[in-house]
């Protein structure tokens, strides 16, 4: 069993406790501190303590306020370890956080103080337990307004970080519940609780969770885009990964399921896509940071501003007309411009009859636009099919189907949908398209298109539009890519064929290939299991007879072989425990089945 799951098991009971009563004095560390904490050095303290004017009485209590910056951790399990000198760093960070070191002040527009707190506790569980015994202590017979309130904010932000040990766990919430006369105490609870159920995060807190707690805000309201220009804030714990996100995202827009959806974030000119397994805002932090340590000496940090999307990943399940917010809101809108760029191969009838359907999208039943066609060609037509005849004879073609589609075609839903079932019968329906150089074989032009989809990755001659190869996932034994290539292995690792493509945008294909092939994995398996459940009940209902002679004991599924070096997709569903950090478009190596991160 995990060492994460033994704490959810041996805390549930605590976690799950209702708040009975409350003691009129408020619990303290005294009693913990006897038996764990160790015992201070001798304090001597500097004149500029001795003559500070505060009110407040500094106890000398180990388990109590101080202002004076401690010698050495308070556990004596850090006292005796390697982590004393980090333990020392936390709690200064915290009286600087809190007001409460002389002559200096907490910065209100940066994470270096909670970085300083957080960070290494995140790293080191022998820290996590040191870093709330010191926000305790500190937050212990206090009795200044505005260190209390900063306290309370560490807290909070902890409690949505990691948890502590099962002995400690009691401590915490005896502390929190013994003061919900301030407002944060009970929020601080049902954080710690979530935390212990889901799991530590791996990143100390984002700039938004900093910003929104100092503004007394407990609620973070994140604003998602969509395809169709629209736009919606949801509700973000600490706590939420990815998955969860998308889910809501999907219930709360009345879409059938939210499989194959996935949040992107756009950051520096980049999109990249949010594993489902990690937690939304350490991602956020994480691509942050990578950003900036990607700028070259000598040039400006990028603007860190980023926006958060919502869009179909994979299309392997889709089926157009079944799920009906789903192609008005994201099928249509995410098609449509791959479809102008000229990525499908479509002849000039096909290209007259979707455009019309645009059209009646655009304008319904209004005919006065006809006129505007002409000029406003690239809006209906493929950009490599604009010069097949002249922008009368497009016009001409276009009102001709538009008139024969009238008597069908009731408003622009219905005008989605028919656009969608039309260009669905082509082999690139669904694709996500890379325009590459390769420089591995000969008999291939040297500018490709790579387009990646349901049936693979394909291979397509820009010029003709004609399909040169089609390597399907089961075929794909490894792959690679880095800041300016994509390289792939087809067939055997030893004797297989290669792929060397240059683009600098491998880090996306790369992270495509590998949501695919999971989601395949992830069906077979699937499959297996329904298998085998059906084989069971099979065995219950009959007497066992021995099959003929010669018969197979197979399985019935269509896929006999999986490659070697083919592994099962990651347990968390993203690869949120994968060694390649977040979303990091570097160099890398990739076999498959191991979720990756655009």
């Amino acid at each position: 069993m995990e060492s994460h799951e033994k704490l959810i098991a041996t805390t549930q009971a605590a976690v799950e406790e209702v708040v009975e009563d409350v003691s009129d004095q408020p619990h303290t560390l005294e009693l913990y501190s006897c038996e764990h904490f160790s015992t201070p050095p001798k304090r001597t303290l500097s004149k500029a303590l001795a003559k500070s004017g505060s009110k407040r009485k500094d106890s000398n209590l180990p388990w109590a306020f101080t202002r004076e910056p401690i010698k050495q951790g308070l556990l004596n399990k850090v006292v005796s370890s390697d982590f004393n000198k980090k333990a020392v760093a936390s709690f200064t960070a915290i009286m600087q956080y809190m007001g409460d070191y002389p002559g200096k002040t907490k910065q209100k527009v940066s994470t270096e103080l909670t970085d300083k707190i957080f960070e290494n506790a995140l790293q080191h569980d022998i820290l996590r337990d040191e870093v709330y015994c010191q926000l305790l202590k500190q937050m212990t017979d206090n009795g200044l307004r505005s260190s209390e309130d900063r306290g309370w904010e560490l807290i909070w932000l902890a409690t949505g970080l990691f948890a502590c040990s099962t002995a400690l766990l009691k401590e915490v919430q005896a502390f929190l519940r013994s003061r919900q006369r301030y407002p944060l105490s009970v929020d601080c609870l049902n954080r710690l609780q979530r935390t212990l159920r889901n799991g530590q995060r791996k990143f100390p807190p984002h700039l938004v969770e900093c910003e929104a707690i100092q503004h007394k805000t407990t609620q973070i309201f994140h604003k998602v885009y969509f395809p169709n220009d629209k736009d919606k804030a949801f509700l973000v714990e600490s706590s939420t990964r990815a998955k969860e996100f998308c889910t809501t995202i999907g219930k709360s827009l009345g879409l059938k399921s939210s499989d194959g959806f996935s949040l992107f974030i756009r950051i520096a000119e980049r999109m990249i896509s949010v594993p489902d397994g990690d937690f939304f805002f350490d991602f956020v932090r994480h691509l942050t940071e990578w950003v900036q340590t990607k700028v070259p000496k000598g040039q400006a940090t990028p603007n860190l501003n980023y926006q958060v999307l919502y869009m179909r990943k994979l299309w392997s399940t889709v089926q157009i007309g079944s799920d009906l917010n789903a192609d008005n809101i994201f099928h249509f809108h995410q098609e449509l411009p791959k479809h102008l760029r000229g990525y499908h191969k479509a002849s000039r009838e096909d290209a007259a009859y979707a455009a019309a359907l645009i059209y009646r999208v655009k304008h319904h039943d209004d005919k006065s636009h006809f006129q505007e066609i002409p000029e406003r060609l690239r809006e209906y037509v493929p950009l490599d099919l604009l010069r097949e005849q002249s922008p009368d004879a497009w016009k001409r073609s276009i009102v001709t189907f538009y008139n024969k589609q009238s008597a069908n075609l009731k408003g622009p839903l219905e005008a989605k949908i028919a656009f969608l079932k039309y260009i669905s019968r082509w082999q690139t329906f669904g694709s996500a398209f890379f325009e590459v150089k390769q420089t591995t074989e000969p008999k291939y032009p040297e500018r490709l298109i790579i387009a990646i989809n349901r049936s693979g990755v394909n291979l397509i001659n820009p010029q003709t539009k004609e399909f040169l190869a089609t390597h399907a996932f089961m075929k794909i034994s490894n792959w690679s890519s880095g800041n300016t290539y994509f390289h792939m292995t087809i067939g055997n690792l030893v004797r297989g064929s290669k792929l060397l493509c240059e683009t600098t945008l491998g880090y996306k294909m790369d992270d495509l290939l590998t949501s695919y092939i999971a989601q395949m994995l992830s069906s077979m398996g699937n499959q297996k299991s329904e298998q085998a459940s059906a084989k069971t009940a099979a065995v219950t209902v009959q007497a066992p007879r021995s099959p003929a002679k010669g018969a197979s004991r197979g399985s019935g599924s269509p896929i006999t072989s999986i490659p070697a070096r083919l592994k099962a997709p990651a347990a968390d569903g993203g690869g949120g425990a994968s060694p390649r950090s977040a979303g990091r478009p570097r160099a890398n190596s990739r076999n498959t089945g191991r979720p990756s991160k655009r």
